[in-house]
Protein backbone atom coordinates (compact mmCIF):
# COMPACT_ATOMS: atom_id res chain seq x y z
CA UNK A 1 0.00 0.00 0.00
CA UNK A 2 1.24 3.58 -0.87
CA UNK A 3 1.93 6.09 1.28
CA UNK A 4 -1.20 8.43 -0.39
CA UNK A 5 -3.43 5.57 0.72
CA UNK A 6 -2.48 4.90 4.30
CA UNK A 7 -5.21 6.02 6.51
CA UNK A 8 -4.27 8.81 8.93
CA UNK A 9 -2.73 7.95 12.03
CA UNK A 10 -1.57 9.58 15.38
CA UNK A 11 2.23 11.16 15.67
CA UNK A 12 4.87 8.03 16.32
CA UNK A 13 2.19 5.80 15.21
CA UNK A 14 4.20 4.32 12.51
CA UNK A 15 7.99 3.10 12.64
CA UNK A 16 10.40 3.27 9.74
CA UNK A 17 12.60 1.07 12.18
CA UNK A 18 13.01 -2.49 11.89
CA UNK A 19 13.75 -3.45 15.77
CA UNK A 20 15.45 -6.76 14.97
CA UNK A 21 14.87 -8.27 18.47
CA UNK A 22 17.06 -11.49 17.74
CA UNK A 23 20.17 -9.29 17.16
CA UNK A 24 19.88 -8.34 20.91
CA UNK A 25 21.61 -11.69 22.99
CA UNK A 26 23.85 -11.54 20.05
CA UNK A 27 27.21 -10.25 21.49
CA UNK A 28 29.25 -10.29 18.28
CA UNK A 29 26.87 -8.96 16.05
CA UNK A 30 26.32 -6.23 18.11
CA UNK A 31 29.94 -5.21 18.74
CA UNK A 32 29.81 -5.49 15.19
CA UNK A 33 26.95 -3.02 14.07
CA UNK A 34 28.34 -0.74 16.98
CA UNK A 35 31.46 0.25 15.20
CA UNK A 36 29.09 1.20 12.07
CA UNK A 37 26.26 2.58 13.51
CA UNK A 38 24.48 5.79 14.33
CA UNK A 39 24.35 6.82 18.42
CA UNK A 40 21.37 8.80 20.06
CA UNK A 41 22.93 10.56 23.48
CA UNK A 42 19.64 10.44 25.77
CA UNK A 43 19.49 12.49 28.96
CA UNK A 44 16.76 11.37 30.92
CA UNK A 45 13.67 12.09 28.22
CA UNK A 46 16.05 14.65 26.68
CA UNK A 47 17.76 14.51 23.25
CA UNK A 48 19.81 17.18 21.11
CA UNK A 49 17.88 18.43 17.24
CA UNK A 50 19.02 20.48 14.64
CA UNK A 51 16.00 21.89 13.60
CA UNK A 52 13.69 18.91 12.73
CA UNK A 53 16.11 16.27 12.78
CA UNK A 54 17.63 14.41 15.95
CA UNK A 55 21.34 14.62 16.25
CA UNK A 56 23.01 10.83 15.49
CA UNK A 57 26.51 10.54 15.87
CA UNK A 58 28.84 8.16 14.73
CA UNK A 59 29.68 5.53 17.75
CA UNK A 60 33.34 7.03 17.99
CA UNK A 61 32.05 10.16 19.10
CA UNK A 62 29.76 8.90 21.46
CA UNK A 63 29.87 9.54 25.09
CA UNK A 64 30.52 6.31 27.93
CA UNK A 65 27.24 5.25 28.77
CA UNK A 66 24.81 2.40 28.82
CA UNK A 67 23.88 1.61 25.58
CA UNK A 68 20.84 0.48 23.68
CA UNK A 69 20.40 -1.47 21.30
CA UNK A 70 17.42 0.63 19.29
CA UNK A 71 17.11 -1.41 15.49
CA UNK A 72 18.28 -0.81 11.88
CA UNK A 73 16.70 0.88 9.38
CA UNK A 74 15.41 -0.48 5.96
CA UNK A 75 19.13 -0.11 4.78
CA UNK A 76 19.99 -1.39 7.32
CA UNK A 77 21.83 0.79 9.11
CA UNK A 78 22.10 0.47 12.68
CA UNK A 79 20.85 2.46 15.24
CA UNK A 80 21.68 2.61 19.30
CA UNK A 81 20.98 4.97 22.25
CA UNK A 82 23.55 5.70 24.99
CA UNK A 83 22.74 7.31 28.07
CA UNK A 84 24.44 9.75 29.35
CA UNK A 85 24.46 13.37 29.68
CA UNK A 86 24.80 15.52 26.97
CA UNK A 87 27.14 18.18 25.42
CA UNK A 88 25.67 20.64 23.85
CA UNK A 89 26.73 21.29 20.37
CA UNK A 90 26.51 24.59 18.50
CA UNK A 91 23.29 25.42 16.57
CA UNK A 92 21.11 22.42 18.16
CA UNK A 93 18.45 22.54 20.38
CA UNK A 94 17.62 20.14 23.88
CA UNK A 95 14.04 18.74 22.50
CA UNK A 96 11.36 16.16 23.87
CA UNK A 97 8.81 14.13 22.70
CA UNK A 98 6.60 16.82 23.51
CA UNK A 99 8.09 19.15 21.02
CA UNK A 100 9.58 17.05 18.25
CA UNK A 101 7.82 14.27 18.30
CA UNK A 102 5.16 15.24 15.30
CA UNK A 103 7.65 16.36 13.23
CA UNK A 104 9.94 13.73 13.00
CA UNK A 105 10.57 10.98 10.38
CA UNK A 106 9.63 7.69 10.93
CA UNK A 107 12.95 6.07 12.10
CA UNK A 108 13.77 9.15 14.00
CA UNK A 109 10.62 9.46 16.07
CA UNK A 110 10.89 5.64 16.52
CA UNK A 111 14.26 6.20 17.87
CA UNK A 112 13.33 9.10 20.71
CA UNK A 113 10.54 7.60 21.42
CA UNK A 114 12.17 4.00 22.28
CA UNK A 115 15.12 5.49 23.76
CA UNK A 116 13.17 7.19 25.92
CA UNK A 117 10.51 4.68 27.05
CA UNK A 118 13.97 2.49 27.31
CA UNK A 119 15.61 4.72 29.34
CA UNK A 120 12.53 5.56 31.51
CA UNK A 121 12.30 1.94 32.56
CA UNK A 122 15.85 1.13 33.39
CA UNK A 123 16.00 4.56 35.82
CA UNK A 124 12.77 2.80 37.79
CA UNK A 125 13.96 -0.47 37.77
CA UNK A 126 17.04 -0.60 39.11
CA UNK A 127 15.47 -3.37 41.89
CA UNK A 128 14.09 -6.93 40.95
CA UNK A 129 10.21 -6.26 41.44
CA UNK A 130 10.58 -10.40 42.73
CA UNK A 131 12.80 -10.09 45.62
CA UNK A 132 14.15 -6.52 45.88
CA UNK A 133 17.92 -7.54 44.70
CA UNK A 134 19.93 -5.07 42.66
CA UNK A 135 19.59 -5.69 38.61
CA UNK A 136 21.78 -4.66 35.68
CA UNK A 137 21.06 -4.50 32.10
CA UNK A 138 20.88 -7.03 29.51
CA UNK A 139 20.02 -8.13 26.00
CA UNK A 140 21.07 -4.93 24.56
CA UNK A 141 19.20 -2.67 26.56
CA UNK A 142 15.88 -4.75 26.62
CA UNK A 143 15.77 -6.77 29.66
CA UNK A 144 17.31 -6.54 33.11
CA UNK A 145 18.32 -9.48 35.74
CA UNK A 146 19.92 -10.16 38.86
CA UNK A 147 22.68 -11.94 40.06
CA UNK A 148 21.07 -15.14 40.57
CA UNK A 149 19.69 -14.78 36.81
CA UNK A 150 16.28 -13.87 36.94
CA UNK A 151 14.96 -11.85 34.30
CA UNK A 152 13.10 -8.26 34.45
CA UNK A 153 11.50 -7.08 30.93
CA UNK A 154 10.13 -3.55 30.28
CA UNK A 155 6.28 -3.40 30.62
CA UNK A 156 3.99 -0.63 28.71
CA UNK A 157 0.47 0.25 30.68
CA UNK A 158 -2.42 0.54 28.53
CA UNK A 159 -4.93 4.17 29.21
CA UNK A 160 -7.55 5.28 26.63
CA UNK A 161 -8.40 8.45 25.72
CA UNK A 162 -11.24 9.51 23.72
CA UNK A 163 -12.83 12.32 22.12
CA UNK A 164 -16.34 13.07 23.39
CA UNK A 165 -18.61 14.81 20.74
CA UNK A 166 -22.40 14.63 19.88
CA UNK A 167 -22.42 13.56 16.35
CA UNK A 168 -23.72 16.73 14.57
CA UNK A 169 -21.60 17.42 11.44
CA UNK A 170 -20.44 20.77 10.46
CA UNK A 171 -19.09 24.45 12.60
CA UNK A 172 -22.32 23.62 14.94
CA UNK A 173 -21.06 20.29 15.96
CA UNK A 174 -19.49 19.99 19.23
CA UNK A 175 -16.86 18.08 21.20
CA UNK A 176 -16.63 17.82 25.23
CA UNK A 177 -12.99 18.62 26.44
CA UNK A 178 -11.56 18.86 30.43
CA UNK A 179 -9.24 20.98 32.00
CA UNK A 180 -6.70 18.51 34.12
CA UNK A 181 -6.25 19.66 37.64
CA UNK A 182 -2.42 18.91 37.29
CA UNK A 183 -1.83 21.32 34.92
CA UNK A 184 -0.75 24.09 36.34
CA UNK A 185 2.37 25.17 34.51
CA UNK A 186 3.56 27.99 31.95
CA UNK A 187 1.14 27.58 29.04
CA UNK A 188 -1.51 24.68 31.00
CA UNK A 189 -3.63 27.00 32.78
CA UNK A 190 -6.18 27.15 29.89
CA UNK A 191 -5.61 24.01 28.13
CA UNK A 192 -8.40 21.48 27.19
CA UNK A 193 -7.66 18.09 25.64
CA UNK A 194 -9.64 15.06 25.52
CA UNK A 195 -10.32 12.66 28.78
CA UNK A 196 -8.56 9.89 29.31
CA UNK A 197 -7.58 7.07 31.90
CA UNK A 198 -5.30 3.74 32.66
CA UNK A 199 -6.98 0.64 32.16
CA UNK A 200 -7.85 -1.36 35.20
CA UNK A 201 -6.71 -4.85 35.92
CA UNK A 202 -9.15 -7.07 34.14
CA UNK A 203 -10.92 -4.37 31.77
CA UNK A 204 -10.92 -4.03 28.24
CA UNK A 205 -10.27 -1.13 26.60
CA UNK A 206 -14.07 -0.24 25.71
CA UNK A 207 -14.85 -0.59 29.01
CA UNK A 208 -12.34 2.05 30.33
CA UNK A 209 -13.20 4.45 27.98
CA UNK A 210 -17.29 3.68 28.98
CA UNK A 211 -16.22 4.56 33.18
CA UNK A 212 -13.65 6.96 32.50
CA UNK A 213 -15.94 9.45 31.02
CA UNK A 214 -18.39 8.18 33.02
CA UNK A 215 -16.09 9.03 36.73
CA UNK A 216 -15.03 12.58 35.02
CA UNK A 217 -17.92 14.24 33.81
CA UNK A 218 -20.80 11.89 34.43
CA UNK A 219 -21.07 11.62 30.73
CA UNK A 220 -22.38 8.28 28.82
CA UNK A 221 -21.19 7.47 26.25
CA UNK A 222 -22.04 5.25 22.88
CA UNK A 223 -20.51 4.08 19.51
CA UNK A 224 -17.38 3.74 20.68
CA UNK A 225 -14.48 3.60 17.34
CA UNK A 226 -11.07 2.95 17.56
CA UNK A 227 -8.60 5.24 16.07
CA UNK A 228 -4.96 4.57 16.89
CA UNK A 229 -2.26 4.12 19.15
CA UNK A 230 1.01 5.99 20.81
CA UNK A 231 3.41 4.96 22.68
CA UNK A 232 4.02 8.15 25.26
CA UNK A 233 6.72 6.84 27.53
CA UNK A 234 5.60 9.44 30.25
CA UNK A 235 7.11 6.87 32.10
CA UNK A 236 5.92 4.34 30.39
CA UNK A 237 2.16 4.27 28.56
CA UNK A 238 0.31 3.42 25.36
CA UNK A 239 -2.18 5.63 24.81
CA UNK A 240 -5.42 4.11 22.88
CA UNK A 241 -7.44 6.33 21.25
CA UNK A 242 -11.12 6.12 20.97
CA UNK A 243 -14.09 8.30 18.89
CA UNK A 244 -17.02 8.35 21.27
CA UNK A 245 -20.18 10.01 21.05
CA UNK A 246 -22.40 11.74 23.92
CA UNK A 247 -25.06 14.14 24.52
CA UNK A 248 -24.11 17.88 25.21
CA UNK A 249 -27.78 18.31 26.75
CA UNK A 250 -26.31 16.06 29.62
CA UNK A 251 -25.41 17.72 32.69
CA UNK A 252 -21.71 16.94 33.56
CA UNK A 253 -20.76 16.09 36.88
CA UNK A 254 -17.08 16.97 37.27
CA UNK A 255 -14.81 14.66 39.55
CA UNK A 256 -12.66 17.32 40.61
CA UNK A 257 -9.88 15.49 41.82
CA UNK A 258 -9.16 15.18 38.16
CA UNK A 259 -10.94 17.47 36.48
CA UNK A 260 -11.27 21.13 37.14
CA UNK A 261 -13.26 22.29 34.75
CA UNK A 262 -14.81 20.60 31.61
CA UNK A 263 -17.01 22.13 28.67
CA UNK A 264 -18.48 20.98 25.10
CA UNK A 265 -16.41 23.30 22.35
CA UNK A 266 -18.15 23.95 18.78
CA UNK A 267 -15.79 23.25 15.61
CA UNK A 268 -15.92 26.41 15.28
CA UNK A 269 -14.37 27.92 17.85
CA UNK A 270 -12.10 24.93 18.05
CA UNK A 271 -10.91 25.95 14.50
CA UNK A 272 -10.30 29.41 15.58
CA UNK A 273 -7.91 28.21 18.23
CA UNK A 274 -5.96 25.93 15.85
CA UNK A 275 -5.66 28.81 13.18
CA UNK A 276 -5.00 31.74 15.64
CA UNK A 277 -7.90 33.71 15.97
CA UNK A 278 -8.73 33.14 19.65
CA UNK A 279 -6.44 32.21 22.35
CA UNK A 280 -8.79 32.12 25.43
CA UNK A 281 -8.56 28.74 25.80
CA UNK A 282 -5.67 25.89 24.59
CA UNK A 283 -5.69 22.76 22.64
CA UNK A 284 -3.08 19.68 23.01
CA UNK A 285 0.29 19.97 21.50
CA UNK A 286 0.65 18.64 18.17
CA UNK A 287 2.92 15.92 19.42
CA UNK A 288 0.02 14.33 21.21
CA UNK A 289 -2.77 11.76 20.22
CA UNK A 290 -5.18 14.50 21.51
CA UNK A 291 -4.36 16.62 19.41
CA UNK A 292 -4.82 13.92 16.60
CA UNK A 293 -8.18 12.87 17.98
CA UNK A 294 -9.15 16.70 17.79
CA UNK A 295 -8.00 17.51 14.36
CA UNK A 296 -9.62 14.30 12.92
CA UNK A 297 -12.89 15.41 14.55
CA UNK A 298 -12.76 18.22 13.28
CA UNK A 299 -12.03 17.33 9.92
CA UNK A 300 -15.43 15.35 10.37
CA UNK A 301 -13.58 12.04 10.60
CA UNK A 302 -15.49 11.13 13.01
Amino acid sequence: MTEAFLPASPPMARSGLRRSAHRRTDLVWLADAWERAKVLVVDRDTALARGNRLVLLPAGQAPAGERLFLGEDEEGTPYFAVLAEMTDEPGTTRVTIRDVGHLLDDVESALLVTSIALANWHRRHRYSPHDGSLTSMTEAGWARVTESGRMVWPRTDPAVIVLVHDAVPGDDGRCLLGHNVAWTGPGWGRRYSCLAGFVEAGESCEAAVVREVAEEVGVPVTRLRYVGSQAWPYPGSLMLGFMAEGDPNRPLCVDEAEISEARWFTRAEVRDVLEGRRDDFGLPMGSSIAHFLVAEWLAGRV
